[in-house]
C-alpha cells in the first residue's frame, strides 16, 4: 500500500491550498482517511479525518472551519482544502489510512493509522 501527498507549497497568510493524496496497492474505499501534520520541533498532531463511506468528517479544533477534507472513492484520492490559511499552518502535512472498527473513537491517535504517505510542506508567510 503506497500513499502520496502532494500539493503544498508556499502562501501568503489569508490565501488556499489544496492537498491531494492518491493510494494504490490496496482498496481505497475500505479505509477511513486521516491528515496529519508536523512542524519542526512538535509533535505530529490530527488535522483531519473522515470515514471510508465519506460520510462524517471530524477536524482539530484549530483548522475547524476553515479546512475541509474530501474523497472520492472511485479515484482512490483523499483531499484536504485549506482555506484562511495562517503561519501557525505552517507544517509538513502527512495523510494516512486505517481500517480499524473504532474509528470514531480513534481518529485523532496515529498510532490507529497503519499507512503512511510520505508528507508534502506546507509554508504560510505573514
Amino acid at each position: 500500500v503506497q500513499l502520496q501527498a502532494s500539493g503544498g507549497g508556499l502562501v501568503q497568510a489569508g490565501e488556499s491550498l489544496r492537498l491531494s493524496c492518491t493510494t494504490s496497492g490496496g482498496t481505497f474505499r475500505n479505509w477511513h482517511m486521516g491528515w496529519f501534520r508536523q512542524a519542526p520541533g512538535k509533535e505530529r498532531e490530527f488535522v483531519a479525518g473522515i470515514r471510508r463511506s465519506g460520510d462524517v468528517t471530524y477536524y482539530g479544533d484549530y483548522v475547524r472551519g476553515r479546512f475541509t477534507i474530501s474523497r472520492l472513492n472511485y479515484q482512490n484520492t483523499l483531499y484536504l482544502q485549506m482555506n484562511s490559511l495562517k503561519p501557525e499552518d505552517t507544517a509538513v502535512y502527512y495523510c494516512a489510512a486505517t481500517s480499524t472498527a473504532s474509528y470514531s473513537v480513534y481518529y485523532s491517535n496515529t498510532e490507529m493509522y497503519g499507512y503512511w504517505g510520505k508528507g508534502t510542506q506546507v509554508t504560510v508567510s505573514s
